[in-house]
């Protein structure tokens, strides 16, 4: 059911977005807040693009600009590509199926028919009927189980219809905090209440500190199934991440720093279109860095932003800086699917970018109170990066006066039109401290003779995660090594070769590969089998593509082991690399 408001008068036909695996069985004009069957309307569906149809429902009578309108639709949905079905094989217990769906960025219009738009937010509610043995969670603000196998949902807030999410599985859940809990499968859950009693609050209150209220009442975890294609997705009240952030010692909890902080920046103010997408992670990657400056210090943060600028240059290199994808304001051409322009550049150019404005402010606390007064003019609307730098300017009259916005070379039209490299970097000097000691090991790995009495003389067992990622981002730089380096450096640190956490198994596979070390292939295999994360699949498949005969073999032969285990849209990425034929 949707009620709607007329925008523009004489409005005689509703289109929705949809998609071809939805089926709709009748649509009907309701009186405003009435009930069932209503008058019917006449249904009909166009194509629109690969990724959604149109729905076309005719008004008896046109509506007059400003009045309500509910509209009821009786379809149903399941077969599309916002819909997750997971085989018990898929799943941590690998006992019961599991289902959830992933709207970001076009995908709802799949589960049900809605403006699936960024610029549009709305309210809602549902109620759901699971099996016996299964509990639903939504991204709702309440959340009431009303009989065994009925759940009911209220999200009070507006959202944009991306941000609809439901998941249903043998999910139990366990408090971490006065407004935190988590939810995971029951085999996973004692894992999840470890890795994050007590920290998620400790991450919100300086959230609030910073940028205002924490709007959305809970903040929940939902723990998801190996095959779970992302890292996080910040569904309002839950978000869902990978298992592959329980690492055993809370050296990955950054990454619910990142969602934490789509709280104020891509929830709350949200990009009105995709294209200009570093809106919601630009700013976002700015804020998880301030709330891990406060909690971390400054050195551990510009570490961690190193190895994000590394992602990013590595991304550069690989399509030429001056691709129009490197821009920060992307030009999406009707029909373009706008989950084929996601790449590293919203993040990290956009992070450069805000930390620009920052620098043009020159105060943090100053700029800390913009960032604050820019959630509260802005919360619950959808913008454009015209609005955000009008405000930005209006904020801070001097700069307008002083033209800021047309420096040569740093120009605000440049940073959003012209792809290649920030013009600006942000200082990342203090996390040299922790940086300098892992280059120079690297440098000694790379060497033709190695002088073991040096490497030797460097103790890592205390660095942490972001000091050794930022080392294997170093090795990987210089490989391949010179002859038996390898080995010699697999067996000196077990701690990285034999790591059970994630972004340390991303890199050691990569350097695997770049080194052809085919004696540890089977840890690149083991990798791709236990976890099904894009950003951990993909540049794997394209290193071993890249590869000799024997890393092409090993590709072909994990992705047909794997690929019932992934998520479709990784799947076809994978065949893409592979040069395999991709289903519509």
């Amino acid at each position: 059911r949707l009620a709607l408001r007329c925008a523009r008068a004489e409005a005689a036909e509703l289109r929705l977005d949809a998609h071809p695996s939805l089926s709709v069985s009748r649509a009907a004009l309701l009186p405003p807040g009435g009930e069932p069957p209503g008058e019917a309307l006449p249904v009909s569906c166009s194509p629109f693009a690969s990724y959604g149809s149109a729905l076309h429902l005719q008004l008896p009578r046109p509506a007059r600009l400003g009045q309500r309108v509910d509209i009821l639709i009786e379809y149903e949905a399941g077969g599309g590509p916002g819909v997750c079905w997971l085989t018990p094989e898929q799943t941590a217990g690998k006992q019961k199926p599991f289902m959830y769906t992933q709207g970001q960025a076009v995908l709802n219009r799949s589960f049900f028919p809605c403006f699936d738009t960024p610029s549009v937010k709305c309210t809602y509610s549902a109620t759901v009927e699971v099996p016996e043995g299964f509990t639903a969670v939504m991204s709702a603000t309440s959340w009431e189980k009303q009989n065994d196998t009925t759940f009911v949902f209220k999200m009070s807030q507006p959202i944009p219809s991306y941000l609809i999410a439901l998941a249903v599985g043998d999910i139990v859940s366990a408090e971490v905090g006065p407004r935190s809990r988590v939810w995971a499968e029951p085999c996973l859950i004692e894992a999840a209440k470890k890795e994050y009693d007590g920290v998620i609050e400790e991450f919100l209150v300086v959230g609030e500190k910073l940028f205002g209220p924490y709007v959305w009442g809970r903040y929940d975890i939902l723990f998801m199934p190996p095959s779970f294609p992302f890292g996080g997705m910040e569904n309002p009240c839950l978000t869902f991440v990978t298992p592959c952030l329980l690492a055993g010692d809370r050296s990955l909890v950054d990454v619910i720093i990142h969602e934490i902080s789509h709280s104020w920046f891509g929830n709350l103010v949200t990009n009105a279109t995709w294209g200009e997408f570093w809106l919601n992670e630009g700013f976002t990657m700015y804020a998880q860095r301030r709330i891990s400056t406060e909690i971390y210090g400054l050195a551990y943060t510009c570490l961690e932003a190193a190895t994000g600028r590394a992602l990013l240059r590595q991304h550069m290199d690989n399509t030429g800086e001056d691709h129009p994808l490197n821009k920060l304001r992307v030009v999406i051409e009707p029909g373009v699917n706008p989950d084929d322009t996601y790449n590293e550049t919203p993040y990290e150019k956009g992070y450069c970018f805000v930390s620009y404005l920052a620098h043009l402010v020159g105060d943090q606390s100053k700029f800390d109170a913009f960032l604050q007064a820019y959630v509260n003019r802005f919360k619950f609307q959808s913008i454009t990066a015209d609005d955000t730098l009008a405000f930005f300017l209006e904020h801070f009259p001097e700069l307008k006066e002083k033209g800021v916005d047309s420096i040569p070379g740093f120009e605000f039209d440049r940073w959003l039109n012209t792809p290649g490299w920030p013009p600006y970097l942000p200082d990342l000097s203090p996390g040299e401290q922790l940086m300098k000691p892992a280059d120079e090991l690297a440098a000694l790995w790379a060497a033709d003779s190695l002088n073991m009495e040096a490497i030797e003389a460097v103790d890592i067992t205390a660095w942490r995660v972001y000091q050794l990622i930022y080392f294997l981002d170093q090795i990987l730089e210089k490989s391949p090594l010179p002859e038996d380096n390898m080995e010699r450096l697999s067996k000196m640190y077990p701690k990285i070769s034999k790591a059970q956490n994630a972004e340390l198994r991303l890199r050691w596979c990569q350097i695997i590969l770049k080194n052809n070390l085919e004696a540890e292939y089977s840890k690149v295999k083991e990798f791709l089998h236990s976890q099904g994360k894009q950003k951990y699949t993909l540049p794997l498949y394209r290193a071993m593509w890249g590869g000799s005969e024997s890393a092409r073999a090993l590709a072909l032969e994990t992705f047909s082991a794997t690929a019932p285990q992934l998520h479709v849209n990784v799947q076809n990425y994978i065949k893409q690399i592979l040069g395999l034929q991709v289903e519509e």
